[in-house]
């Protein structure tokens, strides 16, 4: 669990695969075309982050529409645009609409989430391979009183059942041979925000609650498991999509509860600019944890500079030593497929550098 470059899950999609993917949704390419262009992605991808040296490698998430896409994809039962609108925003004032999956029926099992990811990068990397699932409390968002309680009356028995198909998942990544699973929520530093506070009001969810809620949640997701030589990350950012944001804030309403109370071995943390606060919160991750510092953006084109980030290292050191730190970019490249306003160049200096400066660092 002491991997010091870790990289947080999606890369850019080549051009040839966001076409693929366009004529394929359109009924103009097979499926087996289709297939074979997400292998070509794939194996590009990880060749990319072999190369610039990572310990840990992704499948890029190529296969996937968006980060959450695994669950939409593979689950019956929701509505894939129909679910809460979040405006996503960015620094020069630009903004964005995005619209999220909804419950709408009872979730049902149609094929494995992330066993063809796993299997594919497996057989074609002797690197330690993670996988990414979503958290209960990414979930949560996908379920509203007015739309949702026709399948579900309430938001507990909806998430009763995305525990129980998260295990599932687990379970047989597990029999494949997985030894790293990161837990993406992004809604827990969305909840730093009082707009999206109000928006899990108007939808009937108690925003106070629901952290306390799913953190026992994703606690009963890792239940067993994580006693088994898994390795579990949680994956903290404040929104990713085509290089905007939807939240600032320190992590300081949520750091305790978080950190203390969640099972997961490594903490991958969103710290690449003012809006992520200080590290003083990480006073609270205990003595067995990994904080995985999330320095280098994903959103911009700037290059940060090897000494900026072990400058930063030894800031955040004061509050966990620095034999629990590791390093990786703030979060994917591409949560979305549209991906960040970066180019494959820069997205390739940016790994590169998170690759040496861990070794630098740590040796």
């Amino acid at each position: 669990m002491y991997y010091r470059s870790d990289v947080v899950g999606s890369l850019l999609r080549p051009a040839y695969l966001i076409e693929a993917r366009q004529q394929y949704e359109a009924g103009q390419l097979s499926a087996a075309e289709f297939k074979r262009l997400e292998d070509r992605a794939v194996d590009e991808a990880i060749q990319l982050q072999e190369e610039v040296g990572l310990e840990v490698v992704t499948d890029g998430e190529q296969r996937r529409y968006a980060f959450f896409g695994h669950l939409v994809e593979a689950i019956e039962g929701f509505d894939k645009f129909g679910g809460w609108a979040i405006p996503f925003r960015d620094e020069e004032g630009r903004e964005n609409l995005v619209r999220r999956p909804i419950v709408v029926e009872k979730l049902r099992w149609k094929r494995n989430m992330c066993a063809e990811e796993f299997t594919y990068l497996r057989a074609r990397t002797n690197r330690v391979g993670k996988v990414t699932l979503v958290s209960t409390m990414q979930a949560a968002v996908y379920w509203d009183k007015n739309k949702s309680t026709s399948a579900y009356p309430t938001i507990d028995s909806y998430l009763a059942d995305i525990v129980d198909i998260t295990r599932r998942e687990i379970e047989e990544l597990i029999r494949l041979g997985c030894t790293y699973i990161q837990i993406d929520a992004p809604q827990y530093a969305a909840l730093l925000d009082p707009k999206i506070r109000e928006g899990y009001r108007i939808r009937g969810i108690d925003p106070d609650r629901i952290v306390d809620q799913t953190i026992e949640l994703d606690n009963a997701v890792l239940d067993g498991f994580d006693k088994q030589g898994i390795v579990f990350g949680l994956h903290i950012c404040r929104g990713n999509n085509q290089s905007m944001f939807y939240a600032s804030g320190g992590y300081d309403p949520i750091a305790e509860k978080v950190f203390r109370k969640t099972k997961f071995h490594r903490f991958l943390l969103e710290y690449d600019d003012e809006r992520s606060g200080t590290f003083e919160p990480l006073r609270f991750v205990p003595e067995d944890r990994i904080v995985v510092l999330g320095l280098v953006t994903t959103k911009k084109m700037r290059l940060e500079s090897q000494e900026e980030l072990i400058q930063r290292i030894k800031e955040a050191a004061k509050y966990v030593p620095l034999e629990r730190l590791a390093l990786s970019p703030q979060c994917g490249f591409a949560s979305t497929w549209e991906g960040n306003r970066i180019t494959p160049e820069v997205q390739r200096q940016k790994l590169e550098l998170v690759a040496r400066t861990a070794r630098l660092v740590w040796g």
